[in-house]
């Protein structure tokens, strides 16, 4: 009986140290399924990689309600990502894959994006007074007052200057309302860091826009002037593009566009007052956030159906870049405003985000 017992010991130890388990299969030589890859679609090319709806295990049968929503709030395009593949894209009411829009206020983040590109390379340092690039009397603050204007309060919505006058942004409608920092307020004033850029880099806005992002993601489109504002018009994969290249903190396919360090700042809050605001992007999941042309603080997130870790660039009438990185999800919407013409963030948002996580969850 001992020398039997003991044989089987012997045995055990073998199989372990073979490394087998009592179905004789050999675990450790057993490769796990490696995660997917990120997908980058080609800078030279408009050929894209999908993914069905099936293979991530969504829901099928809440699509169509989804797209009925979509077309019955005046939508002209709609998309989602999903590490980088194309899983949804939607065209509505005559509009196509080729077809340009305009970002709105959504291209804020591009500013943001090159200003940051800018500071990089060396031209720039956003805690530099904006008239250290384009000279003093760039508003009709007294001196003083205006030198306490940063690039960085540009960035934040918190240049102090009065947000009541609309979107002129000659000198003698850049008036003084509150110390730089003191006071959030969404302002078109931000446009001057696209002057600052041109001053600092001895280019034009558009030619280095082109050559340090546009080109080197993909992009098509051009930026047209309109009233006071220069406005970037591209078509709804352009703006997917660029979503991507949130998605990857300034990366794009192997190739750092612009320095995490910078993208994880602008996508973080920053500063006290809006929470849900960091350079040119607004955040969700935060305690609470400040919307245009008010003062007052709203309590609670700002999308409260979307995840908590998403950030976005939010255009006029709608226009909507989302970025959620704990699902690698890039979601485009364009179009005209869903209901009344609103800024950024509309009660469209929490509605539409409800339909999106009926088929993604």
């Amino acid at each position: 009986m001992k020398l039997k017992s003991l044989l089987f010991v012997l045995a055990c130890f073998s199989m372990i140290a073979c490394g087998q388990d009592d179905s004789g299969e050999n675990p450790q030589t057993e490769s796990p399924s490696s995660p997917e890859s990120m997908y980058f679609p080609p800078s030279n090319s408009d050929v894209w990689e999908t993914k069905s709806v099936s293979s991530l295990g969504w829901h099928q049968e809440k699509i169509q309600d989804l797209l009925n929503y979509l077309q019955q709030k005046n939508s002209k395009s709609f998309m989602i990502l999903q590490n980088g593949r194309i899983v949804m894209e939607n065209y509505f009411s005559g509009h196509t894959a080729t077809t340009p829009w305009y970002w709105a206020s959504a291209g804020k983040t591009l500013t943001s994006t090159v200003t940051g590109i800018a500071e990089q390379e060396g031209f720039l340092n956003i805690n530099n007074k904006v008239s250290a690039y384009i000279g003093t009397g760039w508003t009709s603050a007294p001196l003083a007052k205006e030198n306490l204007i940063t690039c960085k309060n540009l960035l934040t919505m918190t240049s102090g200057l009065d947000d009541s006058l609309g979107d002129d942004v000659s000198p003698a409608n850049l008036k003084y309302k509150a110390d730089a920092g003191t006071r959030w307020a969404y302002h078109n004033v931000y446009v001057k860091l696209q002057d600052v850029v041109a001053a600092a880099t001895g280019q034009t806005w558009t030619q280095y826009f082109n050559t340090k992002l546009r080109d080197k993601i993909g992009m098509t489109g051009n930026w047209v002037q309109s009233g006071d504002n220069s406005v970037y018009w591209s078509t709804t994969r352009s703006m997917a593009r660029f979503g991507l290249l949130a998605l990857n903190n300034g990366n794009w396919n192997s190739n750092q566009i612009i320095n995490s360090a910078y993208f994880q700042s602008a996508t973080n809050t920053s500063q006290n007052i809006n929470l849900a605001y960091g350079y040119l992007w607004w955040l969700n999941g935060k305690s609470s956030y400040h919307l245009p042309q008010t003062q007052f603080q709203f309590n609670g997130k700002l999308i409260p159906s979307a995840p908590d870790d998403m950030f976005c660039a939010l255009g006029k009438n709608d226009q909507k870049i989302y970025v959620v990185p704990g699902k690698k999800l890039v979601i485009i919407r364009m179009g005209d405003a869903a209901d009344n013409v609103n800024l950024a963030l509309s009660d469209f948002d929490d509605v539409l985000w409800q339909k999106i996580n009926a088929v993604i969850n």
